[in-house]
This record gives structure tokens, C-alpha cells and sequence, in this order.
């Protein structure tokens, strides 16, 4: 299985603060702390199994977790909900996401479980390890941004417990949401933009999380596939996110027929379009790999 170049096939991290950012950058950062919201809203199935998962190896339940790239709390909030009596910090490198975790954080009555640690992992680790030493370390598409793996999961090794967990997580590939026939073109729309915009191998952490000393537990592929029923009204808005992120970046690599065909189904006044359509799955795989400081 193949996977995207990491700002085209993963919900990924903005690798700068966003405070003095230009309009165009800063109109891209609320893109995706929107996608990433509803990423969290239509996957509530799998984010349960996931952390379900976490709980059934955790012995005992986690007090401390550390959430880094949390952007804005998807991962935080489902762990805080997972494990009701411990407490989340959550680090980031952009303050608008980290802003907007507090915000659901407190209207969640999360807001005494969570902190916050505005950071660039790739840096110094000192206000980070402030919050430790940690029983569970989650990274959630995100470690293949950060400058040096290696380094990076030696340093989630020290702040771990003996006994402690980490909690790998990455996208294989973009979600697919369209029918086969999806009425604007020619059958098979997705799968020929998925093809045109699909050019990195996997990430596989196996070897990195052993280098760093741990104990590797357990490789877990989640296959998700649901439908417009239980994912929700907020598909839509999600599909029509990650077809606009993919269209970007297909312009040069698509035929113009099709992106033709595209621009007509991110056109919320078209018959076709993705924004109102109730024939719409989430169709992809996520790959975890679990691991223990021994």
C-alpha cells in the first residue's frame, strides 16, 4: 500500500507558529484545524475502538498522557474520555490550535484534565517534560514531519514510566468517499485522483520504536469503512475538505476532464456536488503500532 507525500496524504501538522502568518497561510491553517475537527467527529467509531484498544494493554489505566502534535485535540479529548482520571498535556506548535483545544476541552468539562505545551518537537523538550514523566505517549499522524525520528522517539522513550506505552498512529492513505460512479464523469474519478497525487511508500515505525529501546507490542491495521448513516452529517463537510485538499494538488498531475469533473462536485450548486450528497462512506486504513518502555 502506497501513501502521499506528507502534505498530500495526511491530516498533517503546520510546521511553523502561526502568529504573524500571511492571510493565505493562515486561511490554510483554519482548513485544517476544521478538517481535523471533523476528522474526530466522523471517525468517533474508530477513535473509540482505538483508545478501547490502548485500554486493554494499559495496566495500570494511564495517569499521565502526552499528546504530541495534538493540533486541536482530537486525540487529547478522546484519550481524556477514555481514561476519565487521568490527565492530557497536549503539545503543539501552533497556538490557534492549541487555543481551539482549550476552547473543546472546556466545553467538554475536560478543562482541569488537559494543559497545553506550545512547542516545536524538533527543539528543546524542557516544558514538555514538565508534565511528566508519562504513562502514554500518543502521536497521531504526525511523527513523519517531525526533522529527526529517531531522535524524537528517543526522547518519548525518556519521558516514559517504566511499564508506559506509546501509541504510534499514521493515515496509510487519504479517505475515498465517492460511488464508483459518482455522476459528474467518467467511472472511477477517485480512484484515478488517488493515483495521480499517491507517491510515498508506507511509514513504518517497527524499527525506529525498537532503536529507541522499546518493546514492540503490537502492529494494529484499523479498516474503516461507514457509511453516510454512521458517520454522520458532518461527512459531507469532510469529504468535501479532503476532495478540495487532494484537488490542489492534482492540477498539474489530473486530466482536465476530471478536474473539471472535481471543481463541479466541490460546487455546492451543482446537482453532483459532494456538500449534499447522502451516497457518501469513509473508506480507509490507519496503521498503529503500540509499544512499551520496559
Amino acid at each position: 500500500m502506497k501513501t502521499h507525500h506528507d502534505d498530500k496524504g495526511h491530516i498533517g501538522r503546520d510546521r511553523a507558529a502561526d502568529s504573524g502568518t500571511a492571510p493565505a497561510e493562515l486561511l490554510e491553517l483554519l482548513e485544517l484545524l476544521e478538517l481535523l475537527e471533523l476528522d474526530g467527529e466522523v471517525l468517533a467509531p474508530y477513535f473509540s475502538e482505538l483508545t478501547g484498544l490502548l485500554a486493554e494493554v494499559a495496566d495500570p489505566a494511564p495517569g499521565r498522557i502526552l499528546d504530541l502534535g495534538s493540533g486541536p485535540g482530537t486525540g487529547s479529548l478522546a484519550l481524556a474520555r477514555r481514561f476519565p482520571t487521568a490527565h492530557v498535556t497536549a503539545v503543539d506548535i501552533s497556538p490557534r490550535m492549541l487555543h481551539r483545544l482549550r476552547e473543546r476541552a472546556a466545553a467538554q468539562g475536560a478543562a482541569d484534565r488537559v494543559s497545553t505545551v506550545e512547542a516545536d518537537i524538533d527543539e528543546s523538550w524542557a516544558g514538555i517534560g514538565q508534565g511528566g514523566p508519562y504513562d502514554l505517549v500518543w502521536a497521531a499522524a504526525f511523527l513523519h514531519h517531525v526533522a529527526d525520528p529517531a531522535h524524537t522517539f528517543a526522547r518519548a522513550f525518556e519521558q516514559l514510566t517504566p511499564g508506559g506505552l506509546i501509541a504510534v498512529t499514521e493515515m496509510d492513505f487519504f479517505p475515498r468517499f465517492l460511488p464508483e460512479d459518482a455522476g459528474a464523469t467518467r467511472a472511477g474519478l477517485e480512484a484515478r485522483l488517488h493515483a495521480a497525487t499517491d507517491t510515498r511508500p508506507p511509514h513504518d515505525w517497527t524499527d525506529h520504536l525498537r532503536a529507541a529501546g522499546f518493546t514492540h507490542l503490537d502492529r494494529r491495521p484499523f479498516d474503516i469503512h461507514l457509511d453516510h448513516a454512521q458517520a454522520g452529517p458532518p461527512l459531507n463537510a469532510y469529504a468535501q475538505g479532503f476532495l478540495a485538499k487532494l484537488r490542489s494538488h492534482a492540477t498539474d498531475t489530473l486530466g482536465s476532464d476530471d478536474l473539471a469533473a472535481l471543481d463541479a462536485l466541490l460546487d455546492e450548486d451543482q446537482p453532483y456536488s459532494v456538500a449534499h450528497r447522502d451516497d457518501l462512506t469513509v473508506r480507509t486504513t490507519r496503521t498503529t503500532w503500540i509499544a512499551r518502555r520496559p
